[in-house]
């Protein structure tokens, strides 16, 4: 019975894992789409309009559910025991492969999430559109950088 066990937390885990790849090539997509979408019309002095905000709320639809995907395989993968096999957070941060899955990885896509919800939050509350667009392309352009920095290009690929 523990074989089928492993066994099946392996196979649920590959899922989420494959899952959390693919959904990722979306978010991409539609970041970037969004992130040029307000810097053209922002430069262009173009007015806001439901488009823009379907494209920058579906960004934001997007990146949270990639967040919540990689909690979830955060935990699948049972990183707490790779640090206790190690020897602890010091060896990990002393290991460059694992120091970017275990720690920047997550916590530069949390703060890349968290900038395009701030972002998103703020844009709304102004009245004119240039404001609207100037919020939107600051916010999502940083975090842009930081998802295009912190991709794991290597396993991509």
């Amino acid at each position: 019975m523990c074989i089928f066990a492993t066994q099946y937390k392996y196979i649920r885990m590959e899922v989420v894992q494959f899952i959390h790849s693919y959904w990722a090539y979306l978010v991409l997509i539609v970041l970037v789409l969004a992130t040029f979408n307000a810097l053209i019309k922002f430069f262009g002095d173009k007015e806001f309009d439901a488009k823009d905000f379907r494209i920058s709320l579906f960004a934001l639809i997007t990146m949270h559910i990639q967040l919540l995907i990689g909690i979830i395989l955060f935990f699948l993968k049972d990183y707490f025991s790779t640090i206790e096999q190690v020897g602890g957070m010091g060896e990990v941060m002393k290991n460059d492969a694992l120091r970017k899955l275990i720690v920047e990885h997550p916590t530069t896509m949390i703060i890349a999430v968290a900038l395009v919800t701030i972002g998103y939050s703020k844009h709304k509350k102004k009245l004119v559109s240039k404001p609207k667009f100037k919020v939107l392309a600051i916010f999502y352009t940083i975090a842009l950088a930081l998802v295009l920095y912190m991709i794991p290009w290597n396993q991509w690929f």
